[in-house]
């Protein structure tokens, strides 16, 4: 009878538990006194030019947005992010898609970065903000033609019968478009948010899994730093370590 169970169980899934990898000669830990800033934003900045600087890391930009419905409801996907600095992250996309549909009503959000050549992640949580329509339309107009067409052509998230429907749309752009001196212009659902964070997680992993983890954050009303478990950084920020 143990056995079958065993085999029953075992045909449900694949077992991941044995799965290991390895991520770099040694471990690096990631301490205090590694910080380069007591700001998130300067220690952001620090790690992802490192991430740039790994030719094995294709799109260091890549970030996984996370957000909720008014209900609570979550969803994530794979973004880019197209700026970042002390107001915060920047990305775009179009507004009819579902994640525009889900900051329309919750502008609550979460985005991790992963840099798994270097074991690193950045968890960020906060709230978005619009992109004005001069910075987006600025910032598309820098995309290359066939990006631009491309936003043009979908109308992101909603149902469609076939890629032929697509390529069509793009086809009649291209004719249109693809002319000298002849700019595509903005569409009017598509354009920029910033997350403007109130926590930022520096993850440093362990092959032991006792990784390293640091946080900013804001202060809590009443709250004081007290310089042994949360510690005063700058610009209004505090910071303490966390258990893994």
């Amino acid at each position: 009878m143990r056995a079958l169970v065993k085999f029953l169980l075992s045909a449900m899934g694949i077992n991941l538990g044995g799965l290991r990898i390895k991520y770099k000669s040694k471990d690096e830990t990631f301490l205090e006194k590694d910080l380069v800033s007591k700001e998130p934003f300067g220690q952001f900045d620090a790690w992802f030019k490192e991430a740039v600087s790994k030719k094995e890391i294709l799109e260091p930009n890549v970030m996984c947005l996370a957000t909720a419905t008014r209900n609570g409801c979550p969803s994530a996907r794979y973004m880019l992010c197209k700026e970042y600095g002390k107001e915060g992250f920047k990305f775009f996309t179009n507004y009819g898609s579902s994640k525009a549909q889900d900051m329309e009503e919750n502008p609550y959000v979460a985005a991790t970065f992963y840099w798994v050549v270097l074991n690193r992640s950045v968890r960020i949580e906060g709230y978005v903000e619009k992109l004005s329509e001069e910075e987006s339309t600025k910032y598309f107009q820098e995309r290359p033609i066939p990006n631009q067409i491309s936003a043009a052509s979908s109308c992101q998230s909603t149902p469609i019968e076939s890629r032929d429907v697509l390529r069509e749309r793009e086809s009649i752009l291209e004719k249109e478009y693809l002319v000298p001196g002849k700019k595509v212009p903005k569409p009017y659902f598509w354009g920029g948010y910033i997350i403007r964070p109130t926590s930022v997680e520096f993850w440093q992993g362990q092959t032991n899994r006792l990784h390293d983890r640091i946080r900013f954050r804001r202060l809590h009303e009443g709250e004081v730093a007290d310089g042994k478990l949360l510690h005063q950084g700058e610009d209004g920020w505090v910071y303490e370590r966390l258990s893994p």
